[in-house]
């Protein structure tokens, strides 16, 4: 994290420490490197146009004009350029949304499997939003319906017969460009899987994961450089006894997007990805009306956002446009 001694705003322009600091945040995926990156492109960009408003000035040859008074000009103009970047022109906000967009559009969280035990106290989902707790049924710790969740719940709903497709088509009627046929075709045997465990369609859980992975584009790495191979973006909580992965992610708090660095679920391959997907749709009484409202596809996308899996509040129609327009 950078502290107040790494703020490059209240140093000199040409302070190398204090770069130096911000090279080791960013290396660390640190957001606020993110923030202070930006403020330095900010700043960057107003001594160019302040550079450029000196060079169309006409210049006088006075006494006190000299190679080394430009110089020093030169360094007041950076100097100057860092100060009113601190107090922003709103070119480093655009910046900061538009990289965190990039960044982890993709990694909207999912709440963790976990159920806990004080049902008078919000539980801090993704971007800290307070959401419902599940009441604790009498005779059960938290620590048993971890254990043993599925026992608190009815057997999952048979699947439901789906309507065959056409390959290469999808359901609106569209050809499907190749890398949305050629994610279906890696992934869609996981997802009859999951489908017949939840009884949610197969390619509803493909849209998800397209969603979250951008189309297995974005997915989540771990420290090595290699796939996590979490689709769905499932948050590593306290519960979780499996390998970590660490990735920057974007968080709505109040509808503004939020830059944080969070804890996800790693897994050896895609199939344990999807058995871990239906284990906590199924098993967590959360999305117990997900499972109801997955007859179509904008039911099953708003009943997981009003359940609270992800914090963007256009996660729904997002989702639905997916499925829709592109998985047959």
């Amino acid at each position: 994290m950078i502290g107040p001694s790494n703020d490059l705003s209240s140093k000199l322009a040409l302070d190398t420490n204090a770069l130096g600091g911000l090279k080791q945040s960013a290396k660390a995926g640190s957001p606020e490197a993110l923030k202070t990156a930006s403020t330095q492109f900010e700043a960057m960009f107003i001594n160019m146009m302040m550079k450029s408003m000196r060079d169309a000035t006409p210049q006088g040859e006075g006494m006190l004009d000299s190679q080394q008074t430009k110089t020093f000009t030169t360094m007041l103009d950076q100097q100057m350029s860092q100060n009113l970047a601190k107090r922003g022109v709103g070119l480093a906000d655009v910046l900061i949304r538009q990289l965190s967009t990039q960044t982890a559009n993709a990694q909207a969280l999912a709440i963790n499997g976990d159920v806990l035990a004080q049902p008078a106290q919000p539980i801090a989902i993704a971007g800290d939003q307070p959401a419902k707790r599940i009441a604790m049924p009498p005779g059960r710790d938290a620590g048993e319906m971890v254990k043993s969740p599925g026992a608190l719940l009815t057997p999952a709903a048979p699947s439901m017969p789906s309507t065959p497709s056409v390959p290469g088509i999808s359901a609106s009627g569209r050809p499907q460009s190749p890398h949305v046929r050629a994610f279906q075709e890696k992934l869609g045997a996981h997802a009859d899987e999951a489908s017949r465990a939840t009884g949610i369609p197969a390619k509803f859980m493909l849209g998800q994961a397209a969603l979250e992975s951008g189309w297995g584009k974005r997915e989540i790495r771990n420290a090595d450089g290699g796939t996590s191979h979490n689709l769905f973006g499932i948050k590593a909580g306290p519960g979780w006894t499996g390998k970590v992965a660490t990735a920057v992610t974007t968080e709505y708090v109040n509808g503004k997007p939020q830059t944080r660095v969070e804890k996800f679920r790693a897994y050896d391959s895609y199939a344990d990805s999807f058995k871990d997907y239906a284990k906590l749709i199924t098993n967590n009484p959360r999305y117990e009306k997900v499972l109801a409202n997955s007859q179509d596809a904008a039911g099953f996308a708003q009943g997981l956002q009003k359940a609270g899996y992800a914090t963007d509040p256009l996660y729904a129609a997002k989702l639905t446009k997916i499925i829709q327009r592109n998985l047959a």
